[in-house]
């Protein structure tokens, strides 16, 4: 790819991402992620916002606090009104306006019961977006924000095509052979040139959430971004149950429904967060480098660090360097960390790490007991399926 192209491809994302909200739905799966963490009431953790769907989930698990920090504010705006409506509102009006995405006369109801409980930024934000997010006559807030206008997009598309009837049979299938069954008439149907093309655009990635240095993980490892988003559906599609799929189902239906929703959404977990455990969540728009850095003193026990290293990898990875530095120095005794690559391999840049730990240069990959096997597994069983691989690693830095 050419400087010149580069630079636009660069723009483009700098565009979408410092203008939007990206994500409304967390597009990780957290029941593997709990599982790998083995957390504890003495956990301390950092988190990368995302739409916050996660952070919450952890906070039921007990942990003592949760610093949930996001260079996009508008993503922490979002976790900080979930925080709110579990404060003010009831459940049967917390899940239409979260699970539902939809709620007749949210800007009013936010104004009485919520705004209050927010920090100014955010309420500055929702000042603009509640009526236009939550109560629009014409889609739900799982249709808003960059991933949101992806997915309106392709279920346009999928409707125009005559899928819409597969779709909605694939997700509402009663088991696995219906299922498979559904998938194979509908794979067969929907990758057009149209939509192999749409798929391939720097734009569409862009509001998905992939830069280009991410772009070049996936085509190095499977060849190019439609076999990469081939595979991820047939995985999905043919492998996994649906029936408690909520990550395809809130974009290929609109919402969630109280048996197919995030662990915050259901009645029980609403309940305990409710009671308390919500207040063990923090919202910090920042780096991670930053928010550890400006917090000296700080000790973290589980670190939740998504895909963005992949963002990292090629051109910025002066500021990945810094990072792990940071992370090095504010790690636990016995801290566990997980992240996630669009690509097959993460350590390849990775290992290129060098830290200063103990009075001394380290690779990183020194400092990393890795739980392969456990990763491994769990990643076979991941319900969202948009990454290459995963990992679960210990840091030695004893």
């Amino acid at each position: 790819m050419t400087s010149f192209a580069e630079s636009v491809s660069s723009q483009l994302f700098k565009l979408v991402h410092g203008n939007n909200l990206v994500y409304n739905v967390c597009w990780e799966d957290p029941r593997l992620d709990k599982e790998a963490l083995e957390l504890s009431s003495t956990d301390t953790m950092l988190v990368i916002t995302s739409a916050g769907c996660n952070a919450l989930s952890y906070a039921l698990s007990g942990v003592k606090q949760i610093y949930a920090v996001d260079m996009n504010y508008r993503q922490n705006a979002l976790l900080d009104l979930k925080i709110a409506g579990i404060k003010s509102l009831d459940y049967e009006t917390f899940f239409k306006l979260f699970g539902e995405g939809r709620l007749v006369g949210a800007q009013q109801i936010y104004r009485d019961r919520m705004r209050s409980l927010l920090p100014e930024s955010s309420q500055q934000y929702w000042d603009r977006y509640i009526k236009k997010f939550f109560d629009s006559p014409n889609q739900t807030f799982f249709y808003c924000g960059a991933s949101g206008c992806f997915a309106k997009i392709v279920m346009r598309y999928m409707t125009a095509r005559g899928l819409r009837d597969l779709v909605d049979a694939l997700i509402d299938a009663p088991n696995l052979d219906v299922q498979r069954a559904v998938w194979e008439q509908l794979r067969a149907k929907m990758w057009s040139r149209s939509l192999k093309f749409f798929v391939n655009r720097d734009l569409s990635m862009a509001m998905v959430g992939v830069p280009r240095a991410q772009r070049r993980q996936i085509e190095n490892s499977f060849g190019g971004l439609t076999p990469f988003v081939q595979h991820c559906m047939d995985e999905v599609c043919h492998d996994l149950p649906v029936q408690d799929n909520y990550f395809w189902r809130a974009y290929a239906k609109g919402s969630y429904t109280k048996e197919c929703c995030p662990e915050y959404l259901t009645r029980s977990g609403f309940e305990t967060l409710k009671s308390g455990a919500v207040d063990a969540i923090s919202t910090h728009t920042s780096t991670v480098e930053s928010f550890l850095v400006e917090r000296p003193e700080l000790q973290i026990s589980r670190f939740v660090l998504l895909d963005h290293m992949d963002w990292l990898s090629d051109k910025l990875f002066h500021a990945l360097e810094a990072e792990w530095q940071a992370i090095v120095q504010h790690a636990s005794r016995g801290a566990r960390l997980i992240w996630r690559s669009a690509g097959l391999d993460a350590t390849t840049y990775l290992h290129r790490v060098q830290v200063n730990c103990g009075g001394q240069k380290r690779s990183l990959g020194d400092l990393l007991d890795y739980r392969r096997e456990t990763a491994e597994r769990l990643h076979k069983l991941c319900r969202v399926h948009t990454y290459g691989s995963f990992y679960i690693a210990d840091l030695l830095n004893e």
